[in-house]
């Protein structure tokens, strides 16, 4: 079975944190997994994460480039990996 799982995060924080748990923890090799924005425009995701939010001293930030989710897609090619990612992704990204 040759298939592509993809799934939207609505941060980078989110998108890369799956990513990270698919290389490190199941050995998927990172040739195999795609980034890309949702839409046609760059983007951080739509919701602020990480070093897009303010810190306790600053004010709201508003300088990120968030507009559109993340996209992550995994191919795959067989039965048990692909639950592996399905899995991975709802953990961080439940449907």
């Amino acid at each position: 079975m040759n298939t592509t799982i993809e799934r939207t995060f609505n941060s980078r924080r989110d998108a890369e944190l799956a990513i990270e748990r698919l290389v490190q923890e199941y050995g998927f090799e990172r040739t195999d997994v795609f980034v890309s924005s949702f839409g046609d425009q760059n983007s951080a995701g739509d919701t602020p994460s990480g070093g897009d939010t303010a810190t306790h001293l600053e004010p709201e930030r508003h300088d990120a480039p968030l507009s559109e989710p993340i996209s992550v897609s995994v191919d795959v090619n067989d039965d048990a990996r692909a639950v592996i990612v399905a899995r991975v992704f709802d953990e961080i990204a439940p449907i």
